[in-house]
């Protein structure tokens, strides 16, 4: 017995049939989850909810841009006003964007080319062309996603590269990659099962996830964390009386099992909070000689640059960035 709604995955290889962009593979490999036979709002934030979560658990860091494609309804009347927009400007466009502009004209807003995208900004959005059913249908998509505590932006370039999409539509894009700034995303596709031949009226939505960048990401991480765990403390003794009485301070520090650094010569305040951060330290202790008339030191936190004053003993300094 077939199920009304089916929720679906898998893992594994991909081909892609067209010649690989630079920085692509032939082959590679993917992640990917759809829902088949559910239309209702609730079930996109829901899927976008869950890829948000994976990339959460993994400690990827990302922002979510949505966008909505509109229907076989709504998407020939844009059509018309983006291809009256792109005509007016026709000499400045690229000639993939020329070619595109009667033939696809939604992916010439997805152009990465500097002048086109120059030429593009000031493009009507579909947002404001959308149908009664297509504008509620992504109002309460947006509303379950605040709901879930989900955050997102609104991309009015974000067209994806396929032409089943409908409706909703979503990236996630880290700043981590250079220009392959797209880790995955999805969208909805309620016409793809029709056209393959399958029953009609079948709506689907789902998400796809490059394992390839996935992998580059989190080496990128661990390298960063690698190099943020060099040290636990870093002294900065501003003066040479400062630094003297810092001094032995770091090798008992040490002795208690801590890694810490300090600099020796005599650099300003900026310079050694430069150095610190350099060295992946996650504390910083500053003493001055007004903190040393009060045998104390400024404990600063890498982390959220909050700072607090402590004792300026072995015991004291261990406790509090250990606790």
């Amino acid at each position: 017995v077939q199920r009304p709604v089916q929720r679906l995955f898998t893992i594994g290889p991909m081909f892609r049939h067209e010649r690989p962009q630079k920085g692509r593979l032939r082959q590679f490999h993917q992640i990917d989850a759809e829902v088949l036979g559910a239309d209702h709002p609730r079930v996109d934030a829901e899927v976008v909810a869950m890829a948000a979560m994976l990339l959460e658990r993994l400690g990827i860091n990302v922002s979510l841009e949505m966008n909505s494609l509109g229907c076989p309804e709504c998407r020939p009347q844009f059509r018309e006003k983006l291809i009256g927009f792109l005509e007016q400007r026709m000499d400045k466009l690229c000639d993939d964007c020329k070619r595109r502009t009667h033939t696809n004209p939604l992916r010439v807003l997805d152009c990465k080319k500097p002048g086109c995208r120059e030429q593009v900004e000031e493009a009507p959005s579909i947002l404001d062309s959308l149908c009664p059913a297509c504008d509620d249908h992504f109002s309460q998509v947006k509303g379950n996603l605040e709901l879930l505590g989900v955050k997102y932006s609104l991309n009015k370039f974000m067209v994806r590269g396929l032409d089943y999409y409908c409706r909703t539509t979503f990236e996630f894009i880290t700043q981590d990659l250079g220009a392959q700034s797209a880790v995955g995303g999805g969208g909805r596709y309620d016409g793809l099962v029709e056209q393959l031949g399958g029953p009609k009226k079948i709506p689907g939505i789902g998400f796809a996830f490059g394992m390839e960048r996935l992998v580059l990401l989190l080496q990128q991480q661990e390298s960063a964390n690698v190099r943020r765990k060099e040290l636990d403390l870093f002294i900065a003794g501003l003066g040479e009386k400062a630094a003297a009485e810092c001094y032995p301070l770091v090798h008992k520090l040490r002795e208690n099992g801590l890694r810490v650094g300090m600099d020796h010569e005599g650099r300003s305040l900026k310079s050694q909070m430069k150095q610190a951060d350099k060295a992946g330290s996650s504390w910083v202790l500053i003493v001055g000689d007004d903190e040393l008339a009060e045998n104390v030191g400024t404990l600063r936190n890498m982390d959220n640059q909050e700072q607090q004053t402590i004792p300026l003993n072995v015991q004291a300094v261990t406790d509090t960035i250990t606790n």
